[in-house]
């Protein structure tokens, strides 16, 4: 009977240290950023979303554009430096520019740099902006459920996908 609580006892101390690991990737992006899953509502839009990226992609010839597993395609141009650990409490330094896919700027920050908690983002630069490091360089084409949805904001509609070119120059 003693040694099966120990053996219980050793099985409860590694479950504790396996669920405090971190499930990091060469790119320092951390399982503390969340998957984000769809739902089921939202999943006819996301189709559609989906769809109309995929075209824009395919008409504008965007070369070694890739999706991730969220669904958020992106375009790595400048990897950066170094091995961040990413969380949503991280504060990156970025200049970006925010497009329509009818290629309308709704956003800039006019090559001023400005920083934001990852956390108080959009969904989309949740889950785009840790795949690259500082000095960094992607675009991310988001699909409407990973930003504003159906509620839209300021001049951007409801259900808009959106295009993003966004250099990260640093993270705390």
């Amino acid at each position: 009977m003693t040694k099966l609580k120990h053996f219980l006892l050793l099985v409860c101390i590694a479950g504790c240290f396996a669920a405090c690991s971190k499930d990091k990737s060469d790119n320092g992006y951390s399982g503390e950023i969340p998957k984000y899953e769809i739902p089921a509502a939202a999943m006819a839009q996301y189709k559609l979303d989906t769809a109309a990226i995929r075209k824009f992609v395919t008409d504008n010839n965007l070369q070694n554009m890739k999706k991730d597993e969220n669904g958020v395609f992106y375009q790595i141009s400048a990897p950066g430096t170094g091995n961040h650990h990413f969380t949503l409490g991280s504060n990156i330094t970025i200049v970006y520019e925010g497009k329509l896919l009818n290629g309308t700027t709704f956003d800039s920050s006019k090559g001023s740099e400005v920083s934001f908690p990852l956390g108080a983002l959009i969904p989309g630069w949740i889950i785009g902006v840790p795949k690259i490091q500082p000095g960094g360089k992607i675009r991310l084409l988001i699909p409407s459920v990973f930003c504003y949805g159906t509620r839209g904001q300021g001049p951007i509609a409801a259900n808009s996908n959106l295009d993003f070119t966004i250099s990260l120059n640093n993270v705390n």
